[in-house]
């Protein structure tokens, strides 16, 4: 397996034990920079497209199986894979949000959770149900 970051997150957000756990709960918009070497892959994007942020948690522990819940310590412990935890043996973060503004290889967006530097490993579209004909 071969995975590669292709771009970071400028964000202000720079601990993540102060970061809100989820983006929709008061997350910053933040700037995702990708290498000039992916730019080709970003030529649809526009504001306005709501998309699926996957990032590399590298600040998360990977030797953990089982977490209180949301980092509360009266929570009982909960197998990691039952939670969102960034606490796990492969710490893929799952951050969806909306383009607001798009720059070249620099695009905005809205809340989102990850800190300042976080790799980017991928982006997708967030696809909705189209409505049953007739």
């Amino acid at each position: 397996m071969e995975l590669r970051a292709i771009g970071h997150v400028e964000s202000t957000l720079v601990d993540p034990a102060t970061a809100p756990k989820q983006g929709h709960e008061g997350a910053p918009p933040a700037w995702l920079v990708f290498d000039d070497a992916v730019a080709a892959g970003l030529a649809d994007l526009r504001a306005g497209d709501q998309i699926i942020v996957l990032t590399w948690l590298d600040r998360a522990r990977r030797d953990l199986l089982v977490v209180h819940p949301r980092d509360a310590p009266a929570a009982p412990e909960t197998g990691v894979f039952s939670t969102r935890s960034a606490d796990r043996p492969n710490p893929i973060g799952v951050h969806p949000t909306a383009i607001l503004e798009v720059d070249g290889t620099r695009i905005l967006v809205a809340e989102i959770e990850a800190v300042d530097g976080t790799p980017i490993v991928d982006v997708k579209p967030v696809i909705t149900p189209r409505a049953e004909a007739g």
